[in-house]
């Protein structure tokens, strides 16, 4: 084995002897191919160096090309000031980024039908209205904490059932006249003008059925007609009749006032928005005219699709079928501007 050894360090030595040169190389030559070396790593860097240029080229071209894709979008929000690009802290809008939308707020009181109605925007497929986000007082005790609250919706970063924030059209909620908006209506109505939200009012004509419906949902609260739980809105013509079996006591000498002071705080909301973009609604309109849903989702800008809602009417017929009192309500509103409230019904 030691003799293999010795034989193979002999074959190398003798070929170290054949290819080495007789005699030793100027320092030119060796220059020179030092030189050729530089110059090939170099070349061989450069055209490494142009591979990576051309793809981060390609990249940024990519990203470029999607800013200027969204910087169209922007050119259009200039041109309309009610469509928003919200980019989201809490999740990304992927591609629909550059799906412009509307911010809107509906404007209401309590039992004038924006449950209902609320239900019926949501049934759409790019809508999200987040119920009565307000009626947390913590969210309302200032200006700022309801601006705060306010960016929050509309930057898309508010999760509730109704949310369809990917590709939402449209994202509002519900504020109801008792829930700080007209305290701070001008911190509200310059957020809105400034930003471009857009305002459904809702109203009931007839205040007095809105009484009524106030007082029962106020009964209810305590009484929890339906197996021990309190529903403010109900799916069943069942559960439905089981709370209009209470008939409110209305007093007949504080009614006038009250209904005067309902009108004069709708009237002052409609004066303290009127500067925004708005449309007005009345719960009795929506109810005999669905054509009026049309209308709200073209001032929304939305594809137009059916609505509908399963929340079921509670107070149906006429009114001195929901009033005890009847007889001494009747004649305290005869002869006043409220004595057609008596005849006014419909059949939803």
């Amino acid at each position: 084995m030691g003799g293999v050894v010795v034989e193979d360090i002999c074959i190398f030595n003798k070929d170290a002897i054949i290819i080495k040169p007789p005699m030793k190389t100027p320092a030119s030559k060796r220059i020179l191919v030092l030189l050729f070396a530089l110059l090939s790593g170099v070349y061989i860097f450069s055209v490494c160096l142009k591979q990576t240029n051309i793809q981060t080229s390609a990249e940024f071209l990519n990203i470029e090309s999607h800013s200027n894709h969204c910087l169209k979008c922007a050119i259009d929000r200039s041109q309309s000031p009610f469509w928003h690009y919200p980019k989201p802290t809490t999740f990304n809008r992927a591609e629909c980024g550059c799906n412009p939308v509307r911010l809107f707020a509906i404007v209401s009181m309590q039992r004038s039908g924006s449950g209902w109605f609320e239900t019926l925007l949501n049934s759409h497929t790019n809508v999200s209205s987040n119920g009565e986000i307000f009626s947390v007082a913590e969210r309302r005790t200032n200006a700022s904490s309801i601006l705060l609250t306010l960016d929050q919706v509309y930057n898309l970063d508010w999760f509730s059932s109704a949310s369809k924030n990917h590709c939402s059209a449209a994202v509002g909620f519900k504020w109801m006249l008792n829930q700080g908006i007209m305290e701070y209506h001008e911190e509200i109505v310059n957020y809105f003008n400034g930003k471009g939200v857009t305002v459904i009012f809702l109203f009931r004509r007839n205040l007095l059925r809105r009484m009524v419906s106030v007082l029962a949902n106020s009964y209810d609260r305590y009484a929890k007609l339906l197996n021990g739980t309190h529903k403010s809105h109900v799916h069943s013509p069942e559960e439905a009749e089981t709370l209009a079996s209470y008939k409110p006591k209305i007093d007949p000498k504080s009614l006038v006032a009250n209904l005067k002071s309902m009108e004069k705080m709708i009237l002052e909301a409609l004066e303290y928005f009127r500067s925004t973009r708005h449309i007005i609604l009345y719960y009795e309109d929506l109810v005999k005219n669905r054509t009026k849903l049309v209308d709200v989702q073209n001032f929304l800008g939305l594809p137009l699709m059916p609505l509908t809602s399963k929340q079921v009417k509670i107070h149906k017929g006429p009114l001195r079928e929901h009033i005890t009192n009847w007889d001494e309500v009747s004649d305290s509103l005869r002869g006043t501007t409220y004595e057609g409230l008596f005849d006014t019904d419909y059949s939803n």
